[in-house]
């Protein structure tokens, strides 16, 4: 694993400087950085990730749509399939045209619900004014 200074922080252009949490002299490893408690935990999350391949975000990303997608009542089968197709493809197991076809399919369900829940507060709102 590869060890990182406050230099390779500061290459990143983070919104403060890395020393006003860390040592000019630190040095560590993602998993230290992970670690570093006194640096708030998006912080921690937002380095780290810079620093992964493609493989370790993307594995990352499929957890943290999981666990949005568990909050969710009855999420929609597009979105697990989206985030089941992700995760093989990060394994290689799936292929781009694959990702991007669960991609479609996941963003266009999700653009159905964001239009039929706005369609039923506007259908309220209408129905209030109408005092149907």
């Amino acid at each position: 694993m590869k060890t990182l200074t406050i230099s390779d922080i500061r290459d990143l252009k983070p919104c403060y400087d890395p020393a006003t949490k860390v040592a000019e002299d630190w040095q560590g490893t993602v998993i230290d950085i992970l670690r570093l408690e006194n640096v708030p935990k998006q912080d921690r999350i937002w380095v780290v990730t810079h620093f992964l391949g493609d493989k370790t975000n993307r594995l990352f990303a499929v957890w943290c749509a999981r666990e949005a997608l568990s909050r969710i009542k009855n999420p929609d089968p597009c979105s697990i399939t989206a985030c089941d197709v992700a995760e093989r493809f990060a394994h290689g197991d799936a292929t781009v045209d694959e990702l991007r076809t669960a991609a479609r399919a996941a963003r266009a369900a999700a653009d159905a619900a964001l239009a039929h829940t706005r369609q039923i507060e506007k259908l309220i709102k209408i129905i209030e004014q109408e005092g149907e």
